[in-house]
């Protein structure tokens, strides 16, 4: 393996440190964002500072790991990728992508998730990884197909948001036993 793993010439992905609090805030207490989030509450910044000082950022005692995706030239950060719901002994985890609005269309996501398959596969052992995603949310569609994801299953009403039920698109990406052996 002769690449570094989490990184590109461009970003780097990596454990949130107390800095990204204010980061972490905005995108967690962004309602626009919360309907495709299972929490509907504001996050203090207390309990955000909280969880970056006490988290083990180790999957497999918490079964999930949260990174930042920092701009390399800038070190701004520039979105979070989060690995949740990690079964180990299934090899999967889901998958969930959010970049700042100004950040937004530029490949940060691409990048981020290619980068985060490969890291994935060679070090976590994971065999496929999942997301689920509005049918509607046409980037993050293109995002996960641009990925390498194929969108298995349509569940009708799956979300609730603005007053009207929305359709998700269960998108999977199943690694390979090539891909696993790099």
């Amino acid at each position: 393996m002769s690449e570094q793993l989490l990184q590109s010439s461009r970003i780097l992905l990596r454990a949130p440190e107390l800095s990204d609090a204010d980061f972490m805030l905005h995108i967690e207490n962004d309602t626009r964002l919360w309907y495709v989030s299972a929490c509907k509450v504001p996050y203090s910044r207390y309990r955000l500072l909280r969880y970056i000082r006490e988290n083990s950022h180790d999957i497999y005692t918490d079964k999930q790991l949260r990174l930042m995706i920092e701009e390399r030239t800038s070190n701004r950060v520039v979105g979070i990728l989060d690995l949740f719901d990690y079964s180990p002994s299934h090899h999967r985890a889901e998958v969930g992508v959010v970049l700042a609005a100004d950040s937004r269309g530029k490949g940060y996501a691409t990048e981020a998730l290619t980068l985060l398959c490969d890291y994935s596969v060679q070090m976590l052992n994971i065999h496929q990884l999942y997301a689920y995603v509005y049918a509607d949310n046409r980037a993050a569609c293109s995002l996960f197909e641009r990925c390498g994801f194929h969108s298995v299953a349509t569940l009708k009403d799956w979300g609730y948001s603005g007053g009207k039920y929305h359709d998700a698109c269960l998108f999977q990406r199943v690694f390979t036993p090539f891909e696993c052996k790099k």
